[in-house]
């Protein structure tokens, strides 16, 4: 697209055309019923219009690319290039030529040009010709300056400047989610799973290359994004990866923290970075597109002063048998505690064993593990509830119920139960 030009008064000539690809020529049909009175009239137009396919010339797809006639819409993440050209209207030779190009956005100036040195001379109907490319990565108003010196036969120096201005747009709309989850059999486990909803709001569909998670140095990730079949996965959304203007893909990956940081109680309080989301896309003929997140975060849940969880439980009992389990105490605060256990029954639950048991001092980070002995009254899937610790120190209680549910089933063939 020729955007501008210099005035007459000055010896060269600056002209700017942004370099994008064609686009497929799209052809609007127009039919109608043969008893209709142009009767194959219009379906013969078509069939000779050298745009459309042949045995598709109603499905408006085109064999021929067009090229832009505007400057056309610029993505975030997209390659922003550009032909800059200077040309010498004059009859007379110019010497000292330098062309720079600079971008400016909201937050910064970047120069583009691809060589600073200045040209010695320039002929009449010559012209010094350059192509400039940048990653666009902010959003809002774009200013693209070129400026143009140089000196005359005469020794008179030169200069005009001009500016060309466009806006860059949001092509993905991203949201994120977290959900945490807790591993029953080690506390160095928890997972958290992330859902990363990725909605296209560009008119054109796209093809997802890639949308991958890169984590920080406390996780390990897991993508949840593919079926397993055969030696390789198979995408959970097909073979063709395209994401149609307005539409929606959900992707899902599994954080674990690693043991060394697990460990440590710290990570379970306030915010941690969980990492960065890569997405790459091409539109149209090819062109790629890049964006990375920020850091994303997440809130850890919230245990107080202690967490408690479970090491060994057993998924289904028998009723009225008992059965045991294992719970691990961790004391999350940063004074130490000594505590005592209390089991209260429940209409289902009945705990066996001594209630009021001392557990004795545990140091702020650290844990210890409590075996206990339970049998259910009531079929069904049971909830175990009723558990109480009570730091002496402070005289304060913590009430632990729901901890987990348990199946329990009637041993018996007959209808005792």
């Amino acid at each position: 697209m020729d955007v501008n030009q210099t005035k007459q008064e000055h010896l060269l000539a600056l002209k700017v055309m942004r370099l994008t690809k064609p686009t497929l020529f799209t052809n609007l049909p127009v039919t109608c019923e043969e008893r209709d009175l142009p009767g194959d009239l219009f379906g013969q137009l078509m069939r000779q219009d050298p745009s459309t396919i042949k045995g598709a010339e109603t499905l408006m797809l085109g064999e021929m690319l067009t090229l832009p006639q505007n400057f056309g819409n610029i993505f975030l993440g997209e390659t922003f290039s550009s032909y800059i050209s200077v040309h010498n209207d004059s009859t007379q030779i110019v010497k000292e030529i330098l062309v720079k190009a600079d971008l400016q956005t909201s937050s910064q100036r970047l120069n583009l040009s691809t060589s600073n040195s200045a040209v010695a001379e320039l002929k009449p109907e010559c012209c010094i010709d350059d192509v400039i490319h940048h990653e666009v990565k902010e959003i809002g108003t774009h200013i693209l300056v070129c400026a143009v010196s140089y000196t005359t036969q005469l020794g008179e120096k030169l200069y005009f400047r001009k500016f060309f201005k466009f806006q860059v747009l949001k092509p993905l709309d991203v949201k994120t989610k977290f959900y945490n989850a807790e591993s029953d059999l080690s506390s160095v486990t928890d997972e958290v799973f992330l859902e990363a909803q990725i909605q296209n709001i560009t008119t054109s569909p796209m093809f997802m290359e890639k949308v991958s998670l890169e984590p920080t140095i406390m996780y390990n990730v897991t993508e949840l994004n593919t079926v397993a079949s055969g030696d390789d996965g198979e995408s959970t959304f097909g073979k063709m990866s395209y994401l149609q203007p307005m539409d929606t893909r959900q992707y899902l990956y599994c954080l674990k923290p690693k043991a060394e940081y697990a460990e440590k109680a710290g990570v379970i309080k306030g915010v941690t970075m969980i990492g960065k989301l890569d997405i790459v896309w091409r539109t149209n003929l090819g062109e790629k597109g890049r964006l990375q997140t920020s850091q994303l975060q997440r809130m850890a849940p919230g245990y107080g002063d202690i967490r408690l969880s479970l090491e060994i439980i057993p998924d289904t009992v028998n009723l009225e048998e008992p059965f045991d389990i294992v719970c691990k105490i961790t004391n999350c605060s940063e004074r130490t505690m000594d505590l005592v256990v209390e089991m209260c029954n429940t209409r289902s639950i009945h705990w066996c064993g001594i209630s009021g048991r001392q557990l004795g001092k545990l140091s702020p980070g650290g844990s210890l593990l409590v075996p206990l002995t339970i049998f259910s009254s009531v079929q069904g899937l049971q909830s175990i509830s009723g558990l109480r610790l009570t730091d002496t120190f402070l005289k304060r209680t913590y009430e632990y119920d729901d901890i987990a549910q348990v199946c329990v089933i009637c041993p018996y063939t007959s209808n005792e139960c």
